[in-house]
């Protein structure tokens, strides 16, 4: 019997704060209110689970794993007119999964690209999905697709075959039909599928598909899918979505975070025509005709909260190191050798400590729901990078089964980890179930984009280190205060060393973002490199590589190099140059850098960016560019300016006006040199190419000034007077 088909294990990194967090909201959920939403008959719900063992389950709440579908069926249609239809969870946010998806089909399957169209994240039609998040999307799910399309060929050539009375291993596959070649009959992919032979055939375990090599339509840069639509302004996001009888929904927000209801009078405001008010807990809101008819209902209303007092960004950095917490986990703590002997026999030691603050995503498209009811069943369009988890929220919290929640995601416009969790759907389912069957739109504002959703958690992190007189590691000790473990461990190589992770109570709502913790472990990790090879008279670049074993890695330095034309002259006063390496999810990342300082002027400028990127065998190079580059600038943001300032529980500053992230004018000259490795399984790409950014301009900084920088953001200017 064939076993169900399972993607690889996944261990959850412990910065995904939001994976074990309760839903933003908790409802009353009166029995009597859902008897009026299903009507008359016998009513089975749903039990929602036990908030504490939830928290308790083998894995977080909200994350788990289910047994994909073992038919071919489930995940590849082929239609009477030539059409192939993949079924895939994931969720296209910018990320370009649509195009490469389809790329992967048409290749193993022997189809022109043209004729293949993706599903995405819709919980009603695609296999589940534990969400589109850690880079997983090309090396779990490409493989999947590969291993059912080859299984899908080869059954129509089996079917071929037996129709014609010949050997199928004679027969060959391609441009959509099986053809003989000692007789040049040939049948359609359309003709041979009529009878839906796919779904009585298992995707084999093992993966009998064409190597990186031998592809033809993957590997090729092939345009975006539905790039005129993006750029025309044709594509409907969620924000965009009017279905008949669409009405408008808004939420009051507390004035502060943890804020409680104590008062609450909406005498007033029911008088308005056409509105709908919704209270339940602390949860307040209105649905009206129109977007500006809600925000007036709201202000109609009387409500006092109870506050607390709550710590601001000047003191983060000090009570993330007083409240550590203890832990038993051993995934928390890695020892090798002796760092007090290595520190004994070292030439050189080096102790530092670098911060990292809190920033936003700042996706454009901001949290945006369309909610319907339609008698028990809920359907919600939402971008989201989780599906499956969204709808089992509301699933949960609305006491339906899970087959009665729908939950479909448009091509969402970016997310970067910021959309894993429910909110804005939630909200929108909620209020749409007092709508009378109408369906509700909810889209967040910027500033409730910046204000309640979550960051990218602070962090302190504390290097203590060690070099031989020929500039050999020989002590590395390193720890990371709240924001994670991502890429905490060294790559390079050291015979003595401790890393660990330290747990704090969170105090702003925190969570997954581009990288997790790999950009603040690779910051803190790079600059003290720099710091190391200056103390031993070597150039950054000839000291990473004296202290590397991982081919990989010295593959992209060294391409990154030649590039960038390292090491270089300066040929002007101000002039820096800096360099950071790594890897992180199977992809490896060097950075070049070069900054112009003006001391007069109190200006500094990235003036170049060389990136050189491996990531195994690529399989779109123009989606991987575009990929690299974007990343390479959001990077900058958290380089040199974003930050997020907070104090008693407010958010000051809470709109892009504010809130500072890279514009045109901001860009240096980028380079993106991809290193394509066929001999490689394809990795993921979506988070590594960001990792680098910081400090190789932190240590172009130095190279300038002499200055060294240990916080991020490393606001340059400041230090310049």
């Amino acid at each position: 019997m064939n076993k169900p088909a399972k993607l690889e294990p996944f261990l959850l990194e412990p910065e995904r704060y939001e994976f074990r967090a309760l839903p933003m909201h908790q409802f009353a959920l009166a029995r009597r209110d859902f008897f009026k939403l299903l009507g008359a008959g016998i009513a089975v719900f749903a039990v929602a689970k036990d908030l504490a063992a939830q928290e308790t389950a083998p894995g977080p709440r909200g994350f788990h794993s289910e047994e994909l579908p073992k038919e071919i069926g489930a995940w590849l249609h082929i239609g009477e007119d030539g059409t192939v239809t993949g079924f895939v969870g994931k969720a296209e946010m910018g990320q370009n999964v649509r195009t490469a998806l389809a790329q992967t089909i048409a290749d193993e399957l022997g189809v022109p690209f043209e004729r293949v169209h993706m599903v995405l994240a819709d919980t009603a039609l695609t296999p589940w999905d534990a969400g589109t998040f850690g880079s997983r999307t090309t090396p779990t799910i490409t493989p999947q697709l590969r291993r059912v399309a080859a299984a899908a060929r080869d059954l129509l050539r089996e079917k071929a075959a037996k129709e014609w009375n010949v050997p199928a291993d004679k027969l060959i596959a391609g441009d959509g039909k099986i053809t003989d070649p000692a007789s040049g009959r040939s049948l359609r992919y359309s003709d041979l599928a009529r009878e839906d032979v796919t779904d009585h055939r298992t995707p084999p375990a093992s993966d009998p598909v064409k190597p990186a090599p031998q592809w033809t339509v993957a590997g090729t840069p092939i345009p975006k899918v539905d790039a005129r639509a993006f750029v025309t302004g044709s594509h409907l996001y969620s924000t965009d979505l009017r279905p008949e009888g669409l009405l408008h929904g808004k939420v009051l927000r507390p004035p502060s975070f943890g804020a409680t209801l104590i008062a609450y009078d909406d005498s007033e405001a029911k008088v308005q025509p056409d509105v709908v008010l919704v209270h339940d807990g602390d949860f307040v809101g209105a649905v009206a005709p129109t977007v500006a008819a809600a925000e007036e209902a709201l202000s109609a209303i009387h409500v006092q909260w109870k506050e607390a007092p709550q710590i601001s960004d000047q003191e983060i950095f000090s009570y993330l190191k007083k409240n550590a917490q203890p832990s038993s986990e051993e995934r928390f703590r890695q020892t090798k050798g002796s760092v007090a002997e290595g520190l004994a026999y070292a030439a050189h030691k080096l102790d530092a400590s670098y911060n990292v603050a809190y920033i936003a995503h700042a996706p454009l498209e901001p949290r945006a729901a369309v909610a319907q009811w339609t008698a028990s069943k809920l359907t919600v369009w939402m971008g989201t990078q989780r599906p499956f988890a969204v709808r089992d929220d509301l699933a949960d919290i609305f006491h339906v089964p899970e087959a009665n929640v729908r939950v479909i995601v448009p091509d969402t416009g970016s997310a970067y980890g910021g959309k894993h969790t429910s909110d804005a759907g939630l909200e929108a389912a909620r209020l749409a179930r007092a709508a009378g069957g109408h369906p509700v739109k909810l889209v967040w504002t910027r500033e409730e984009e910046f204000t309640w959703a979550y960051f990218r958690p602070a962090g302190v992190i504390e290097v203590k280190s060690g070099i031989a007189a020929d500039g050999k590691l020989t002590a590395w000790e390193f720890h990371n205060y709240h924001s994670g473990m991502s890429a905490i461990e060294t790559p390079y190589v050291v015979a003595n060393q401790f890393t660990q992770y330290h747990q704090v109570p969170l105090v702003l709502r925190s969570g997954s973002y581009r990288g997790l913790a790999a950009t603040a472990n690779h910051f803190a990790r790079e600059t003290h490199m720099d710091s190391l090879a200056r103390l031993a008279s070597m150039d950054p670049l000839q000291f990473r590589l004296h202290n590397l074993a991982d081919q990989r890695m010295r593959t992209v330095l060294e391409a990154g190099a030649k590039a960038f034309g390292w090491p270089r002259q300066k040929s002007a006063e101000g002039q820096g140059f800096g360099v950071a390496a790594g890897n992180e999810k199977g992809s490896y990342v060097a950075t070049f850098a070069e900054i112009s300082v003006d001391r007069k002027a109190g200006v500094v400028q990235v003036k170049k960016l060389v990136e050189a990127f491996e990531c195994g065998a690529i399989v779109n190079p123009d989606g991987l560019r575009n990929q690299v580059v974007g990343a390479m600038i959001q990077g900058m943001g958290g380089a040199l300016f974003e930050a997020i300032q907070f104090q008693n529980g407010k958010i000051t500053n809470a709109h892009f006006s504010s809130y500072r992230v890279p514009r045109f004018r901001d860009l240096p000259q980028i380079e993106a040199v991809l290193v394509n490795r066929t001999d490689i399984p394809s990795a993921g790409a979506g988070e590594t190419p960001i990792m680098a950014i910081a400090p190789a301009i932190g240590n172009a900084f130095f190279d300038a000034t002499k200055v060294r920088l240990t916080n991020l953001p490393l606001q340059p200017e400041r230090y310049l007077a």
